[in-house]
């Protein structure tokens, strides 16, 4: 399941931005892989926090969660030239997908029951 598209991230950071970000050979055109690479990325560790609490893939993907991960892989494609406000979204994100984890944060989706051996306990 991919939680972004490249139309996502346009949409929210400006094709410009992600041209520049993305075009690795300098040549002034979007690099497409390099941003599913970094798009994949984010999937995977989006999914890393959800996994213990949802059944994946989701059957529909939050909105909030396209903002997240269009956060992880914009921050993944500055390396390390991330500036600050770049940095403080993807801390922002991680803590989102933390508290997630953890059930202080619903996603409106069907989470996955949890079993504690015997009983089992709906979150």
């Amino acid at each position: 399941m991919t939680y972004a598209t490249q139309a996502d991230m346009i949409s929210r950071f400006d094709q410009k931005e992600i041209v520049e970000l993305s075009d690795r050979a300098n040549v002034g055109v979007l690099n497409v892989t390099v941003l599913a690479d970094k798009l994949a990325d984010a999937d995977a560790e989006i999914n890393a926090y959800l996994q213990g609490r949802y059944t994946l893939p989701l059957a529909s993907v939050p909105t909030v969660l396209v903002r997240i991960a269009c956060d992880i892989a914009r921050y993944h494609l500055y390396d390390n030239r991330a500036t600050e406000a770049v940095t403080q979204r993807y801390k922002d994100a991680i803590a989102f997908l933390r508290g997630v984890a953890k059930g202080d944060i619903q996603l409106g989706v069907e989470a996955t029951p949890i079993t504690d051996g015997l009983y089992e306990v709906s979150v």
